[in-house]
């Protein structure tokens, strides 16, 4: 018997544009991050500094006029929560721990997974229970980001108050429907007119501050330390919605493999930064001139004239920071299938340039749903703020102990520099973390219902695999040794070649058994394929594939694809060069096995996760489909196993 394992020497053409998939020039991709990357946090700014006056003040007995130690403490704590987790966490820190150029946090808990030299349940718990809480955060956002747009159409007209929920319903129904058109076209315009939001928020920002200067003060942390100490519990319950200011920081990472490094953070420090900064200047000193003011400050900085335009431009702004978290779900979803902790789900492709551009129907209707039912339950940006924070502060928290692995034993940074790192982060973290739990009774327990379901699913999906796959270990046939019978006692031959897909190469697959017992027949060339998904984002053409002759004729490969990467088998195949073998499609046929899943009374797992397992299986999408094989050369066959 012979081995020869192989791998093609071509050059990954495709591999390569995914890494770089924007050539466009430095500007190009920092207006594009500007309309993508920061969509999300550029429209905290509508509700953050509102809701965190707003609770300050309510603790106050009688207080309607907030105290100036008030307005400039919250406001110094805004202004350093955005120092300390955007520009400090984020973007000098986190966007240096990428997986391969891709970030976000499977990628960064696939990096802590191969620091750690492979599996750890710890790690891998974190790694779950992160993305589900990302998805919480992809149903809040939207729903807060437009309820907080087109509420500014009651200070252009208060009788207009009864139509913000039903526009919203439309504004939202129209955002999710034109998800399978793709976003390629409508990407083009998030930069430039996310730009001219930035720009007009520094605008009102700077009108008002020159009314009141003396906000400028607040930049010393001096005002927002004083502020937690003489509130105390209070000063704690507020934080939760001075987080508020952060969310949408996560974005920074998570869209690393879209732009790149250098642009994100060139465009945080110079345009992104900046303007924030202004606009919250301009709220607060907004405050300290009218009080009354503290109904909507953001709007009501804006000159009569430019009130309408500044709602328009607003709910242009929340749909496409609405878009960008949604795109991340389509993203996130893709890399939780291909390490296995979802199954497969039907994923179309929208661009034929871009790999990133993915619509997933599934995932875009339990999107749609969530949302909507948030719209009809809060009503209001300010009761939604209730349940917003959760989600996001315990994926950062999640993303500094995963972070911490890397640093330590990826980087190899000594543990008191790591620590030195990470605890002043953790500290605020876990604080912000605490803060936002106090609103759990008040719409907080939302995410974490729905985070929590997921995980549920993550789990049940993962053990129900795992034990199908090991079910399917205790009845295998050694592949060499059944070489070995066929070699002592070769069946009939026909022509072409037979491709068996399975999950574990060192045994027969059941469908090449079940193949020889009913036909009785043995192709004159048989490949045993497995389909691997590794932990980097994407595989270089180089490292595709493992070819190894087991026999004439009999051969063993593996296609390896990234996580970020779509299994396109055919593709693949068409690509792959061997002097014993070449593929050839109209002269080969694919064989699968299609088991059907039943609860066993004797199951591991409790009965409602045995159906819970089944079902999910039953929906999942079909092979054939998700790994791009031709579906008039598969020949599936049939078996039944027990879970």
């Amino acid at each position: 018997m012979t081995s020869d394992k192989v791998a093609t020497n071509n050059q990954d053409c495709s591999a390569e544009h995914h890494q770089h998939p924007h050539k466009i020039g430095l500007w190009g991709l920092i207006i594009g991050a500007i309309g993508v990357v920061y969509g999300d946090i550029g429209t905290s700014p509508l509700y953050a500094f509102r809701e965190a006056i707003l609770a300050a003040t309510e603790h106050k007995a009688g207080q309607i006029v907030p105290e100036t130690g008030v307005v400039m403490g919250l406001l110094s704590l805004i202004i350093w929560a955005l120092v300390m987790i955007v520009s400090l966490k984020y973007v000098a820190l986190l966007l240096r721990a990428d997986n391969k150029g891709e970030g976000g946090t499977l990628s960064l808990m696939a990096l802590a997974l191969r620091s750690l030299g492979g599996r750890n349940r710890f790690i891998l718990a974190l790694g779950m229970l992160g993305a589900a809480l990302f998805y919480g955060d992809s149903i809040i956002t939207p729903a807060i980001s437009v309820l907080s747009a087109v509420e500014g159409l009651k200070l252009i007209s208060p009788q207009s108050g009864h139509y913000v929920v039903p526009i919203t319903v439309l504004i939202l129904i129209g955002l999710f429907a034109v998800q399978s058109r793709g976003t390629e076209v409508v990407a083009r315009f998030f930069g430039p007119i996310t730009v001219v939001w930035f720009l007009a928020m520094a605008s009102t920002g700077l009108i008002n501050i020159i009314d009141q200067p003396q906000v400028l003060l607040a930049i010393s942390p001096h005002y927002g330390i004083q502020f937690l100490f003489e509130h105390g519990k209070v000063g704690l319950l507020v934080l939760g919605t001075v987080f508020l200011a952060v969310t949408g920081a996560e974005a920074l990472y998570a869209d690393l493999g879209h732009f790149g490094r250098k642009p994100i953070q060139i465009a945080w420090i110079f345009i992104v930064f900046p303007c924030l900064l202004l606009n919250y200047f301009g709220q607060a000193a907004l405050i300290l001139t009218n009080p009354q003011a503290l109904e909507n400050p953001f709007y009501l900085m804006a000159p009569d004239w430019a009130l309408v335009p500044i709602v328009i431009l607003a709910t242009f702004a929340t749909v496409i920071a609405s878009q960008a978290v949604i795109t991340g779900a389509f993203s996130l979803s893709r890399q939780a299938i291909q390490l296995g902790l979802l199954p497969r789900m039907d994923i179309r492709f929208t661009s034929a340039d871009n790999a990133g551009q993915i619509y997933l129907p599934q995932i875009n209707k339990m999107l749609l749903i969530g949302v909507l039912c948030l719209v009809l339950a809060f009503r209001t940006s300010g009761n939604l703020a209730e349940a917003y924070g959760v989600a996001v502060s315990g994926d950062m928290v999640i993303g500094t102990m995963m972070a911490f692995v890397v640093f330590r034993y990826a980087w190899k940074w000594p543990l008191w520099r790591v620590l030195m790192v990470v605890i002043p982060f953790g500290l605020l973290e876990w604080a912000f973390l605490a803060a936002n739990a106090m609103k759990l009774l008040h719409g907080g327990w939302v995410p974490l219902a729905m985070s929590s379901a997921l995980v549920i699913i993550m789990v049940t999906w993962r053990r129900g695999s795992q034990i199908v796959y090991d079910k399917g270990k205790m009845v295998d046939f050694p592949l060499v040794d059944l070489i070995g019978q066929l070699t002592r006692r070769p069946p009939h031959k026909v022509a072409g070649t037979a491709i068996y897909l399975s999950a574990d190469p060192i045994g027969a697959p059941s469908s090449l058994m079940h193949s020889l017992k009913h036909f009785r027949v043995l192709h004159e060339k048989v490949v045993v394929l497995k389909i691997a998904t590794i932990d980097v984002p994407r595989v270089y053409e180089k490292d595709r594939f493992e070819f190894e002759m087991m026999a004439p004729g009999f051969y063993r490969m593996t296609i390896n694809f990234g996580f970020m990467e779509s299994p396109e088998v055919e593709n693949a195949l068409m690509r792959f060069r061997h002097p014993e073998w070449q593929y050839e499609r109209m002269n080969s046929s694919f064989f699968l096995s299609r088991k059907t899943i039943k609860a066993d009374a004797g199951s591991d797992m409790p009965g409602w996760q045995d159906a819970l397992f089944i079902m999910l299986y039953k929906n999942s999408d079909d092979a054939v489909d998700y790994f791009n094989i031709p579906s008039d050369r598969v020949v599936e066959i049939g078996s039944q196993m027990t879970v």
